[in-house]
């Protein structure tokens, strides 16, 4: 590897911290919401609201912070972005009350926003061609990277809290669990301010700013002389090209000629996240105390959920110009689709009792007399269930000790669940979670592409904040096994879409699938 080369690398690592960020921010909600739902007394649309609050803000960030970058520079738009994460982790983790903890996540989302549109963007702007495609993919695999160490920093400090060692003790690891959590993000968010210090300025935006030489001394440090004159003459009349165009209105791609791409796009925005992939990163806990398998043993299995989404996005990256985008759509769709039905399945099979031996398992704090009524009942739901206990223990105890009470009474296979939710997770990871992106890219025309990107990934957004805020409120009122069972339809529905009107686009140029899609 060349100096040049080395330099490049180190650069985009540094920058890619935004990735990884995002990602940490995005799922290390989810060992919170299980003590925060008591602490603050919350209901389940409450619950939703501290988990979905963040992808609310982060949609505005997306839509303003490409041009507040083009005015500022890339540089100091996501200095600003490491700033904000350190807010949020600092404010989430002292908040007195839960408006505090939402105004704090909706902070952070601001730079979840901000770096997951700007973080690539730098990359691109800096890598030399032969390396751009590797060095971007940089960014996606630390967001995957801080999803994976979320969950584990979670187990970490849970069980740091119940080591009951001094040290551990004097920190508050057991009082302040979910405070550690979200405050840890504090750390990597310095460390990512200062790093972008040694991060020089886009050459492309110094172009933009009639600043050619110090843009081609920049460039030079990525990449040779020829190289990087060459970069600079094209980012020129790229930006001059871009200047003479007439400006596409929104409403261009909603005319007949597009209308094809236009429902694809569409449908395959909507269709990543209404198959449920946020409710499981943002409530993996939740959903495996839903097995009855207690609260540490959850916190594993998220872990395992993390290092499953990290291989498969791995394994999508190594083979999605090999196989194609659409092979690996339909086997990861049909693999969503039958994971989901297992789960379904495995939920509802569970049945429900508390026997006069189960509940000598039980905390002592749980007044076992007045569950008495309740000792060998059949209860062959989770929300008959949930609901007979809200009514003997009343709705905080419940809540509190929700875990140990489905551990102590439910009949389940935990296995079929746990398998269900990695290969949710593997099917998702390998096909429609980053196929998607490199589709939009390709699927849309040039003239239209910049605005029909921004309107699908507004919808994905939506869709996805939806998923957030009404999960907790499905799995109340539905139960789990519903609430996956929809999760598989949809997928199932987005199977045969996709066999019967997505096209491969591997292979083809942007003017053949120009030439396939659009109506003259």
């Amino acid at each position: 590897m060349t100096n040049n080369q080395s330099y490049t690398v180190r650069i985009s690592l540094i920058v890619a911290l935004g990735g990884f960020l995002m990602g940490f921010d995005a799922s290390v909600i989810s060992g919170v919401v299980k003590f925060i739902e008591t602490e603050f007394d919350l209901t389940k649309l409450e619950l939703g609201w501290s988990v979905a609050s963040l992808t609310l803000t982060a949609t505005l960030a997306m839509m303003v912070s490409g041009p507040l970058s083009d005015r500022f520079g890339r540089r100091k738009v996501l200095q600003v972005a490491a700033i904000l994460y350190a807010v949020s982790a600092f404010g989430s983790a002292i908040a007195p009350d839960f408006l505090t903890l939402v105004i704090a996540r909706m902070v952070g989302g601001f730079g979840v926003g901000a770096s997951l549109i700007l973080a690539p963007m730098y990359i691109a702007e800096i890598a030399p061609p032969a390396m751009r495609g590797r060095l971007v993919s940089f960014n996606q695999l630390n967001i995957v990277i801080g999803i994976s160490v979320a969950f584990f920093t979670n187990y970490l400090i849970l069980k740091l809290g119940e080591s009951q060692s001094d040290w551990a003790l004097a920190l508050g690891f057991e009082k302040w669990n979910w405070r550690w959590m979200l405050g840890l993000e504090f750390l990597p968010a310095v460390l990512f301010y200062v790093g972008l210090f040694f991060v020089p300025k886009s050459p492309r935006w110094l172009v933009m700013k009639g600043q050619t030489d110090q843009a081609l001394l920049i460039m030079n440090q990525f990449t040779d002389l020829e190289d990087s004159k060459k970069q600079i003459n094209d980012a020129i009349r790229s930006i001059h090209e871009e200047k003479d165009k007439e400006k596409v209105k929104m409403t261009e791609f909603f005319k007949p000629a597009y209308r094809l791409v236009l429902v694809i796009g569409v449908v395959i925005a909507i269709l990543q996240q209404i198959t449920g992939i946020n409710s499981v990163f943002f409530y993996a806990p939740m959903i495996f105390e839903q097995s009855g398998i207690g609260t540490d043993a959850s916190f594993i299995q998220a872990i395992l959920v993390g290092l499953t989404n990290l291989v498969f996005t791995v394994l999508a990256i190594l083979f999605i110009d090999r196989l194609g985008r659409k092979p690996l759509l339909l086997v990861g769709l049909a693999g969503i689709a039958l994971c989901m039905g297992l789960l379904a399945y495995g939920f509802g099979n569970a049945t429900y009792k508390l026997t006069t031996e189960s509940i000598k398992t039980l905390p002592s704090e749980i007044n076992q007399d007045i569950l008495t009524p309740l000792v060998e009942e059949v209860f062959d739901n989770d929300v008959s269930f949930k609901e007979a206990i809200r009514e003997n223990l009343g709705e905080k105890d419940a809540l509190t000790f929700e875990s140990n009470l489905i551990t102590a009474a439910i009949q389940i296979n935990p296995t079929l669940i746990l398998v269900g939710i990695l290969g949710f997770v593997a099917s998702f990871a390998i096909s429609i979670g980053p196929v998607m992106w490199v589709l939009f890219s390709e699927l849309f025309p040039i003239k239209i592409k910049g605005a029909a990107i921004s309107f699908v990934g507004f919808l994905n957004s939506l869709v996805s904040y939806l998923v957030q805020q009404f999960f907790p409120w499905q799995l109340d009122t539905m139960g789990s096994s519903t609430t996956f069972l929809l999760y598989g339809l949809f997928a199932a529905v987005g199977f045969f879409f996709v066999m019967a009107v997505v096209p491969e686009t591997k292979n083809k140029s942007l003017e053949e699938l120009e030439e396939i899609l659009i109506k003259k």
